[in-house]
């Protein structure tokens, strides 16, 4: 099932809840939905590009949440963080941290990578491999700590 018919799904079941938080989240990824098929040439999303769009939202809502709660603001910064836990059960499953560092280990042996002047050859291909199973920040830190 594609995740505009997955949305609308969850949305429906949000409305009959009367769950605020997960209906404004849900709303975002329609909304995004509909954006990226008025401005594509081609008729719907791929999943890989289902997966970055959903994966962005998340990422802005975890932004958010932060920089509120530097700037104090937890009532600004609960509901943030409660939609991107809304928004995360539509991505694939994510790795542990030592499933993404094998995966990165493995990488660097087979490209022969020995320092940070590797880091763009190998954050290529982790980016890839490890698309929708990690966060990108995540990936590069763990690729940071295993060049230098």
């Amino acid at each position: 099932m594609s995740l505009e018919k997955d949305v609308m799904t969850a949305m429906k079941e949000a409305m009959k809840a009367k769950d605020q938080t997960a209906l404004a989240a849900l709303r975002a990824v329609k909304s995004e939905i509909l954006l990226a098929k008025t401005s594509g040439a081609s008729d719907g999303l791929s999943e890989d590009e289902e997966i970055k769009l959903v994966q962005k939202l998340v990422k802005q809502r975890k932004d958010s949440a932060r920089i509120y709660s530097e700037q104090n603001r937890d009532d600004l910064a609960e509901p943030e963080l409660a939609q991107a836990v809304v928004l995360e059960q539509f991505l694939p499953e994510q790795l542990s941290e030592e499933a993404i560092e094998a995966v990165v280990a493995e990488i660097i042996v087979r490209t022969n990578a020995d320092g940070m002047k590797d880091m763009g050859k190998v954050m290529g291909m982790a980016n890839t491999q490890l698309a929708g199973k990690a966060d990108g920040r995540t990936i590069s830190t763990i690729v940071k700590a295993k060049l230098s």
